[in-house]
């Protein structure tokens, strides 16, 4: 192998690393999605066109993504911190989870009473220590914002680049921009099937909470923010339909047991059918099998925690393309 292929391998390795240690992974998928999405809208642009109005066409269609994923990220951010949002359903689990301790059976109930006062205490000490601590969460958000916004820039420069010419370009910059191209090619297969696999769990779970439930006279409290939830929280591997289930199971449970064993059937139902749709559409877009995306979401979750299992897919999707580029498999 050329020694500029190397080193574009062990560059791109590093970057990878860096990405993940530095918590960095909201900002590069900002400007992967600016950068995969902006190369599939410029397709439908004119080819008739010059060079210069290629161009201002390409900055045109750079700003309007930027512009509808900032939406997308405030609406989302303003939603996790109104009253009527996450801070509400957190509310309701805990209160039902304190009715629970009541109405439940001996041998269950003295499972809850740890798990019911920890999350009390945790909320109190968030509650109490609001004051002191708004300004640090602001700057960290501010920070996280701001990480993300230069992530979507970058993002977007890179596609417009994509377009120029590149022939007279050292061969060292040509490999660089192949390990992009092959990232970006990754991510565009990974994150847009779990797009579709999330709309589908989300739309089976609205189905359930906002039809079936109220077909039956039970009125789920919070099922619109619990719909919401489960979007949110898919886009997410594994974790989120755990995050998004143990919502739905607890708060079915405040409604009656009855109810509460029906959601857990339900999601146990829905989810096993999912966990064969995801092997089978994000393993068959990266040709790789469950076990194959789970080994790698465990190992990067060992080693770099929530932000490992999230790129997991992306990371390892990214390494089996560029490896059989290579013909060694």
């Amino acid at each position: 192998m050329p020694r500029h292929i190397t080193i574009s391998y062990l560059l791109a390795v590093a970057a990878v690393v860096l990405v993940l240690y530095f918590h960095l992974v909201p900002a590069v998928f900002a400007g992967l999605a600016v950068y995969v999405l902006t190369l599939k809208l410029a397709r439908h642009l004119p080819q008739n066109m010059n060079r210069f109005a290629h161009k201002a066409a390409l900055g045109v269609v750079v700003i309007c993504v930027i512009t509808c994923l900032t939406s997308a990220c405030a609406a989302i951010w303003s939603f996790v911190g109104s009253s009527h949002g996450i801070a509400a359903l957190l509310s309701t689990i805990v209160d039902t989870l304190g009715s629970l301790r009541r109405t439940l059976p001996d041998t269950i109930a003295e499972v809850l009473p740890t798990t019911t006062e920890g999350l009390r205490e945790q909320l109190g000490v968030l509650l109490g220590d609001h004051v002191q601590k708004i300004s640090v969460a602001g700057m960290e958000g501010v920070k996280v914002f701001a990480h993300i916004l230069l992530g979507m820039v970058v993002g977007g420069m890179a596609a417009v680049h994509h377009f120029g010419e590149h022939e007279k370009a050292p061969p060292f910059i040509h490999t660089l921009r192949s390990r992009l191209r092959t990232l970006g090619t990754a991510f565009d297969k990974v994150v847009f099937a779990q797009v579709k696999i999330s709309g589908l769990n989300t739309a089976l779970t609205a189905v359930y909470l906002l039809v079936a439930l109220p077909l039956f006279g039970v009125h789920l409290p919070m099922a619109t923010i619990l719909v919401l939830l489960t979007f949110a929280v898919g886009m997410l591997p594994v974790v989120g339909n755990l995050v998004s289930n143990t919502a739905i199971v607890v708060i079915s449970l405040g409604v009656s047991p009855g109810v509460g064993a029906a959601s857990l059937l339900f999601l146990v139902l829905i989810h096993k059918a999912e966990y064969f749709m995801n092997a089978r559409i994000v393993g068959h877009e990266v040709q790789a099998t469950a076990w194959e995306l789970l080994s790698a979401m465990l190992l990067l979750e060992a080693a770099f925690g929530v932000a490992g299992l999230v790129a997991a897919p992306v990371v390892y999707a990214w390494l089996k393309a560029e490896v059989k580029e290579q013909g060694m498999i």
